[in-house]
């Protein structure tokens, strides 16, 4: 049996990125207001991706006429960037594909700045597929905003499908959230990181057409080096016009655990559903949690359920915050967090704020500074000591002695393991934990988000 070679022609949207001369001439709603509006210079319009269903439209009539600072990539370009796209240049992976770090020359192409990029590679076996690659484009083509992550262009070569980002330094949210790179993030900078966040989606709500994004997590929540986030990977992002039609709404599209409970039951997708997802990320925040922890419990294991009726209580909110963080943040922002979480997460769209309320109320908490120190630790002195001091540690240093006699006299294979046992207990570093050590390293910029 002769094997059939796979092409993305057989199963993506019909739009080719190569326009056809052979191709007659003929009369298309959806390339006509492509180039109605290519003509308006004075006032820029928006594409959509509805415009690209059904359609001849070429990817090269639309990257013309709208695409702003875009580049187009050949394949063997992005193959020399990444070095062959070597697992020494290997970022990760996610549903679309793997991601390869590069560096770009300012002689590859005019107008191109010399630059780290991000290169991902669609693949073609994988869950998603040309039309998510193509929203991405569409998306990030189009909208340029502080906390969106910039696309610097893309490759539509054969069976190909690649796009080129700004390479962020600190990589994601969810890798300092949960894995802890480093330490545990500081209580003013996950507000900051959420801050630009929620300013991200604020921007894509405001859109004559609202663009939904449908799945705000940790992991596409990006960082930059001074921990500024920005909103990456639009694969399932989709304008209003999309949104409305039953159709494409029909299945269910993100990640368990934050798509909104409207939007799981009846298919209903609205600026509201990345409300709820919002919700979601702001808790983990909290709470330092995943969204969904199968090994926990039932009633602990889904986070919005076992945590969401704590959240308006008071005297429980401290029992659920981060334990790394150790005591310190703000227990008035922690309120205010906590208070927003719980009409970010209500069953009833309606009940929830828009992202410009979200963004209104995390903005004063930013500038909250009532942060403790956390626990005194008082050291002995033990040489050159003045007699006020002795007299003061008298006490202590006999506590001391006596828990040092007790060591003795447990028994050596004991002693032993205790010793091994301390030995591999793992070392945090306390600078971690101090916003004031990041203000000194990384200076006003820490506080100040990006407009």
């Amino acid at each position: 049996m002769k094997a059939m070679r796979f092409s993305w022609k057989n199963i993506c949207l019909p739009i080719s990125c190569i326009n056809n001369t052979n191709q007659k001439t003929t009369t298309n709603p959806s390339k006509e207001r492509l180039l109605m509006l290519s003509r308006q210079t004075s006032v820029r319009s928006r594409v959509y991706l509805s415009d690209f269903s059904n359609s001849t439209i070429s990817l090269n009539d639309f990257s013309n006429s709208f695409l702003i600072d875009i580049h187009i990539f050949t394949y063997e370009e992005l193959k020399t960037i990444t070095q062959g796209f070597s697992k020494y240049n290997y970022l990760g992976e996610g549903g679309f594909g793997e991601v390869y770090k590069g560096f770009l020359d300012d002689s590859l192409k005019t107008g191109l700045k010399a630059q780290p990029v991000a290169v991902k590679a669609l693949k073609r076996e994988g869950g998603q597929g040309h039309r998510e690659w193509l929203a991405e484009v569409v998306i990030l083509g189009q909208l340029k905003h502080p906390h969106l992550v910039n696309l610097i262009g893309y490759c539509c070569e054969d069976d190909h499908r690649l796009l080129v980002y700004e390479y962020m330094e600190r990589g994601n949210l969810e890798e300092h959230l949960f894995q802890q790179y480093g330490g545990a993030l500081p209580w003013l900078t996950r507000v900051k990181i959420l801050l630009g966040a929620a300013k991200g989606l604020e921007f894509l709500h405001k859109e004559e057409k609202p663009v939904i994004y449908r799945d705000f997590k940790p992991s596409n929540i990006l960082l930059s080096s001074d921990y500024s986030s920005k909103l990456s990977d639009f694969g399932l992002a989709t304008d209003g016009s999309e949104a409305q039609d039953s159709n494409f709404t029909k299945s269910v599209m993100g990640t368990e655990g934050y798509a909104a409970p409207e939007y799981i039951s009846a298919g209903h997708l609205t600026t509201m559903s990345d409300v709820f997802s919002f919700g979601v990320v702001l808790l983990e925040m909290l709470t330092a949690r995943k969204a969904v922890e199968k090994y926990r419990s039932q009633r602990a294991r889904n986070l919005v359920e076992w945590a969401r009726p704590m959240l308006k209580d008071a005297n429980k909110i401290e029992k659920i915050i981060d334990p790394s963080l150790e005591g310190r943040y703000s227990f008035e922002g922690i309120k205010k967090a906590a208070a927003l979480a719980y009409q970010c997460l209500s069953q009833n769209p309606k009940s929830r704020p828009t992202m410009t309320t979200v963004v209104k109320t995390l903005e004063p908490i930013l500038d909250l500074k009532d942060i403790q120190n956390g626990p005194f630790v008082y050291i002995v002195p033990v040489t050159g000591a003045n007699e006020v001091d002795d007299i003061k540690c008298k006490d202590d240093v006999r506590v001391v002695k006596e828990e040092t006699e007790k060591e003795a006299n447990v028994c050596p294979r004991h002693r032993a393991g205790r010793r091994k046992r301390r030995k591999h207990k793992p070392m945090r570093s306390r600078a971690v934990y101090s916003d004031t050590t990041l203000y000194k390293s990384l200076g006003t910029s820490l506080y100040s988000p990006a407009e």
